[in-house]
C-alpha cells in the first residue's frame, strides 16, 4: 500500500486471519478422515466461499442449508457442521497481532473493528476471546447485511464513531478489503504477519519504531 502523507491515529482491525485464526479446514479435516481430496472437493462444490458470504451478509444457517439441499441432500450432516461446529475452525488467537492490539490499546490509540461474520455464529467466538471486547466499537457483517469489500461497511463505523477516514488505518488479510478501504482514505494494510504489520504501523506513527 502506498504510504500514506499523514500521520494515523486510529486502528481499525479484521478478526479472522489477523487476530484469531480461521479456516474451515481444521473442523473438516476431521470430518473427512483426513481425506484432503474429498475435502477440498466439498469446499469447492457444496459449502463453497460465495456460499459461507452469504451468511457474513446475513443469511440464516437454515437458510444456507435448505439452498444446498435439492443438490446436496446426502451431504447434509457435513453442511450442518459448519454451523454446529464452528468453534472448531477457530483454532486459537494470532498471539503477535493480540500483542499489537493491547500495545495499541496501553498508547492511547482507538481500535475499531471490521469483519466479515455470520451474526449466528460470532456470539460464542466473542465469549472465547477477551480481547474482542477492547474495542471502540466493532461492526460485524451479519448484523449489518453488507460484507467488505462493499464501502457501505466502512461508512458503518465511520459515521456510527465520527471517524475522520483520513486518521484511520485498516489491516486485512484480505488484499481486495484493504484496498477498498484504502479508496475511502483510510490507509489499508494487507496484512500477512504480525511482524510486517507492527512495522508498516511503526512507518504510520501509531507505533514507536523497532529498536
Amino acid at each position: 500500500m502506498t504510504p500514506p502523507a499523514v500521520a494515523r491515529s486510529v486502528a481499525i482491525f479484521d478478526l479472522g486471519g489477523v487476530l484469531v485464526e480461521w479456516n474451515p479446514r481444521h473442523l473438516y479435516r476431521k470430518l473427512f478422515a483426513g481425506d484432503e481430496a474429498a475435502m477440498e472437493d466439498f469446499l469447492a462444490n457444496v459449502c463453497t466461499t460465495d456460499w459461507n458470504e452469504r451468511q457474513d451478509a446475513g443469511r440464516t444457517f437454515a437458510e444456507a442449508t435448505a439452498a444446498l439441499m435439492p443438490r446436496h441432500s446426502d451431504k447434509r450432516e457435513l453442511i450442518e457442521a459448519w454451523f454446529s461446529r464452528f468453534g472448531e475452525m477457530v483454532p486459537g488467537a494470532i498471539d503477535g497481532t493480540v500483542a499489537i492490539f493491547a500495545e495499541l490499546k496501553a498508547r492511547g490509540v482507538p481500535v475499531y473493528g471490521i469483519s466479515n461474520w455470520s451474526a449466528e455464529t460470532f456470539p460464542t467466538q466473542r465469549g472465547r476471546f477477551p480481547f474482542f471486547a477492547w474495542f471502540d466499537d466493532l461492526v460485524i457483517s451479519g448484523d449489518v447485511g453488507v460484507i467488505k469489500p462493499d464501502p457501505r461497511i466502512f461508512a458503518i463505523l465511520l459515521e456510527r464513531n465520527a471517524l475522520d477516514p483520513a486518521t484511520a488505518v485498516f489491516v486485512d488479510d484480505v488484499e481486495k478489503n484493504a484496498r477498498a478501504a484504502g479508496e475511502l482514505g483510510i490507509h489499508g494494510i494487507h496484512f500477512r504477519s504480525p511482524d510486517q504489520l507492527r512495522r508498516e504501523l511503526a512507518a504510520v506513527g501509531l507505533l514507536p519504531d523497532a529498536p
